[in-house]
């Protein structure tokens, strides 16, 4: 099921993203967090249902907020920005859904992809509008080559220009704006929703500025906490009644929406469906890790006394194979057989019952508590084998009532 769902995703995005307008997944910025959540907390749970439900508002209104009262608690915020189409909206939503868990398990993580944007964390945000931990600029690599050095300055004044008008644009028509200059420049502004209008306009004031010490550069993006401004020498944007026209008739899409939001739903519930086998396989290979280190300290125990250890196979021999015939006793810890050694020592050979975690504990305890111990009263311990499928303790073999008060407690021996 895993494999059909990857494949036509793939599928999708190299066959029919042609016929689409760009929903601009290029990514911008990833920024995890680096707090993580306490141990034993249902963290990957409630990332899961905060994306469902961010999902569902994303499809209904191309943005929302949502809040999940957990330990340690949630706060989402989505928004597509307004010049995409609905079609659009929703393929930028799935991409940055695919790349955010990257962060997990942060308690924090924001993306800014060139269409939308999704942020996650444990504390309100939503009126935040600048944060100087996490507010940045990204310039592009390549410049405007070839330009006279007058050519130069001019363009600088022209990106100026276009920052001053999508700031006032954005500002004034609710957090959306779009400007360009002499066909030189192009600029987009979209504030988040929850910021207001005196947020806005200080996020984008402050992007403004920042973003034009990009210039003689092709490109500049302000990524700040509410908001998001571009300049760019190539037209990247839709204007708004372009956008309008798509999401009412399809831009002339080969296949219908519905396939398309299908493809997309399918491709995030393999998402999540990836993550919860994520999440289950990383518990099972702690609980592993955790079973395997109990054996480990009782290995690092047992080598500290070479002397103590015993072939599996040598043991296997000694009690023919532990053949009922030589069973001599059974407890609550395991079943006990005589044995004789290839240099024909007797022994009491005591298998022990591991089918939980607590046979390394009790395994570990009584190798470290007896080895070292002699007392008329006790049978010593001679030695013990972890190495075969099964753990085995060695013991002398002393026909009295010592063997079974040390093994059984007061339980009588089977004859």
């Amino acid at each position: 099921m895993y494999a059909k769902t990857t494949t036509w995703v793939i599928f999708f995005f190299l066959v029919f993203s042609v016929s689409l307008s760009d929903p601009r997944t290029n990514q911008a910025k990833l920024s995890c967090g680096t707090l993580k959540p306490p141990p034993n907390t249902s963290f990957i749970p409630t990332f899961v249902k905060e994306m469902e439900s961010l999902s569902q508002l994303v499809t209904t209104h191309q943005w929302g907020t949502h809040f999940v009262n957990s330990t340690p608690p949630m706060y989402g915020l989505a928004q597509c920005f307004q010049d995409l189409s609905h079609t659009d909206c929703l393929l930028c939503y799935a991409a940055s859904r695919t790349k955010l868990p990257r962060c997990l398990p942060s308690l924090s993580a924001t993306i800014f992809l060139d269409g939308c944007y999704l942020r996650y964390d444990n504390y309100s945000f939503y009126q935040q509008s600048t944060d100087p931990s996490r507010d940045a600029v990204n310039c592009s690599s390549s410049s405007k080559h070839g330009l006279e050095n007058e050519d130069r300055m001019e363009f600088v004044r022209n990106v100026g220009f276009a920052i001053r008008n999508v700031t006032k644009a954005a500002v004034d028509n609710g957090g959306f704006g779009v400007a360009q200059v002499k066909g030189s420049v192009y600029a987009l502004a979209q504030c988040w929703k929850t910021v207001g209008r005196d947020g806005c306009r200080a996020c984008l004031e402050k992007g403004g500025e920042a973003v034009r010490g990009c210039a003689p550069k092709k490109e500049g993006r302000a990524l700040n906490a509410g908001c998001y401004l571009r300049y760019s020498t190539e037209k990247f944007y839709n204007d708004e009644e372009q956008a309008e026209h798509m999401a009412d008739h399809g831009h002339g899409l080969s296949v219908s929406r519905g396939i398309i939001i299908a493809v997309v739903l399918a491709a995030a519930a393999f998402i999540f469906l990836s993550l919860f086998a994520a999440y289950a396989g990383y518990a099972k290979l702690v609980q592993i890790k955790q079973e395997r280190s109990g054996v480990g300290l009782a290995s690092i125990s047992i080598n500290k006394y070479s002397s103590l250890k015993f072939k599996y196979e040598t043991l296997e021999k000694a009690t023919d194979y532990f053949n009922s015939s030589k069973k001599i006793g059974q407890g609550g810890g395991g079943s006990v057989f005589k044995g004789t050694l290839p240099n024909g020592k007797t022994v009491a050979v005591k298998r022990l019952i591991y089918n939980t975690r607590q046979w390394v504990d009790d395994f570990f305890n009584e190798v470290n508590l007896i080895s070292g111990i002699e007392h008329k009263h006790l049978v010593k311990l001679l030695g013990c084998s972890i190495e075969g499928p099964e753990s085995l303790l060695v013991y002398e073999y002393v026909p009295n009532k010592s063997l079974d008060h040390f093994l059984f407690g007061n339980r009588p021996l089977s004859a």
